[in-house]
């Protein structure tokens, strides 16, 4: 589960960063809008699947 997460994270950065060089307009925005969603997403889902760790 965590490797995919780390994967959908990796490909929505890459997303993020392309449609900002390749797009233009009400398209980049809404690609942009969609991939940080998915950033977001990624991010929380990681944060929540971390484990415990031992107090030193």
């Amino acid at each position: 589960m965590k490797s995919l997460l780390w994967l959908v994270l990796a490909t929505a950065l890459v997303a993020n960063v392309a449609t900002s060089v390749f797009m233009t307009g009400v398209p980049q925005l809404v690609a942009n809008l969609v991939s940080g969603l998915v950033t977001i997403g990624a991010g929380v889902g990681l944060y929540l699947t971390r484990g415990t760790r031992a107090a030193s």
